[in-house]
C-alpha cells in the first residue's frame, strides 16, 4: 500500500466522522417518538440538536482541508440508522432496546472523535482537535444521560409489553444476553489476529475468554428457569458478527476501527445487563440479578481498557497506512 500523509488521513477520519453523524441523525430524528416516556423523549430530542450540530461543524472542518462528505459513505450510514429505527419498532420492548443501542451508538461516536482528535492533533491542526474534543464530550454526556435513565426504558418496555408474566420476560432477557454473548465471541474471537497491536490483541483475547465464561453463566441461569436460548437470535448474531469481522478485515485502518467497535458494543452489552439486572430483581430472581451484577464489572472493566488504548490502536492505523507522524 502506498504510504499516505497525516493530512490526508485526517480527511478520512473527518469523513467516517460526518458519515457517523448521518446515521446517528437519522435515528435521532424518529427516537423521540418510539417511546411514551417523556423523560427519554426530551433526552433524545435534545441530543437531535446537539447532533445536527455535531454535523454542521464537522463539515465546516472538511471545508477548511477543501475536501467534502463521502456521498457513498454517508447514504449507507442513513441507510444503516433508517434501519434500525425499524427494527426497535418491530420488537415488543422497543424502548430497551432503542436505549441499549443508543447507549452503545453513542460510545461509538465518543471513541471515532477521540481517535479523530488524536489525528488532527498529530497533523498540528488544533482547531480539529478541539471541535472532535468539544463533540466527544457531548456524546460522553449524552452516554451518562442514557444510563441514568436504565430504569425508566424497563418500565416503559414491561408496558409496551404488558408484561405481567415477569418470570417470561426475565427467560427473554437472557436469551438477548446470550445472543450478544454468542456475537461477541466471533468478533473477539478474530480480535486479536486483526488488532494491529500487541497491547490490544491481548486485551481481546483476554475478553474472549471472559466472554465464554458469560455465556456459560447465562445459560446456566437459563436453565435454571427451564428454558433454553434461542438459536434463531444466536444463529443471527453470529451471521452480524462474521459481517463485522469480514468488514473491519478489509478496512486500511482496522485497529483503530475496530478499537471503536469493541469500545462500543461492551456498551451495548453493558446496555443489555442493566436492563436484566432490573427486570430479574422486580421478579424476584436474585441469582440472576447476582450473575448479570458480575458481569458488568467485567464488561465495563473491558470497556475501559479499550479506550484506554485508543493511542495505541491510532497509531496502529495510521502505521498500516504508512503514515509514522
Amino acid at each position: 500500500m502506498a504510504d499516505r500523509s497525516i493530512d490526508e488521513q485526517l480527511v478520512k477520519y473527518l469523513t467516517d466522522a460526518h458519515s457517523i453523524e448521518v446515521q446517528a441523525l437519522a435515528q435521532m430524528r424518529s427516537a423521540p417518538d418510539m417511546t411514551d416516556d417523556p423523560e427519554l423523549s426530551e433526552a433524545f430530542r435534545r441530543h437531535l440538536g446537539e447532533t445536527e450540530r455535531h454535523e454542521q461543524l464537522v463539515r465546516e472542518r472538511l471545508d477548511a482541508h477543501d475536501a467534502s462528505p463521502s456521498k457513498l459513505k454517508d447514504v449507507v450510514m442513513g441507510i444503516g440508522g433508517k434501519g434500525f429505527v425499524l427494527f426497535a419498532k418491530s420488537q415488543p420492548d422497543t424502548t430497551g432496546k432503542l436505549t441499549a443501542h443508543a447507549l452503545s451508538y453513542e460510545h461509538l461516536e465518543l471513541a471515532a472523535y477521540e481517535e479523530l482528535m488524536q489525528v488532527a492533533e498529530r497533523a498540528g491542526d488544533q482547531e480539529t482537535a478541539e471541535v472532535a474534543r468539544r463533540i466527544r464530550d457531548e456524546e460522553a454526556a449524552m452516554a451518562e444521560r442514557l444510563e441514568a435513565l436504565t430504569d425508566r426504558a424497563v418500565e416503559a418496555s414491561l408496558r409496551e409489553k404488558d408484561a405481567g408474566d415477569l418470570e417470561k420476560q426475565v427467560v427473554k432477557y437472557l436469551t438477548d444476553a446470550h445472543a450478544i454473548e454468542e456475537q461477541a465471541i466471533q468478533l473477539l474471537s478474530r480480535g486479536s489476529d486483526i488488532a494491529g497491536d500487541e497491547v490490544l490483541a491481548q486485551l481481546y483475547e483476554q475478553h474472549l475468554e471472559e466472554t465464554r465464561e458469560h455465556k456459560r453463566l447465562v445459560e446456566e441461569r437459563l436453565e435454571a428457569h427451564g428454558a433454553e436460548p434461542n438459536s434463531l437470535k444466536d444463529a443471527a448474531m453470529r451471521l452480524g458478527a462474521l459481517n463485522w469481522g469480514m468488514f473491519f478485515q478489509a478496512q486500511p485502518d482496522t485497529p483503530g476501527k475496530l478499537a471503536a467497535f469493541a469500545h462500543a458494543f461492551e456498551f451495548l452489552e453493558i446496555g443489555g445487563y442493566e436492563q436484566l439486572v432490573r427486570v430479574a430483581r422486580r421478579a424476584g430472581d436474585e441469582e440472576t440479578v447476582r450473575v448479570a451484577e458480575g458481569i458488568l464489572v467485567q464488561e465495563r472493566a473491558a470497556a475501559r481498557n479499550v479506550a484506554a488504548a485508543f493511542d495505541r490502536a491510532v497509531s496502529a492505523s495510521l502505521q498500516a497506512v504508512g503514515v509514522t507522524a
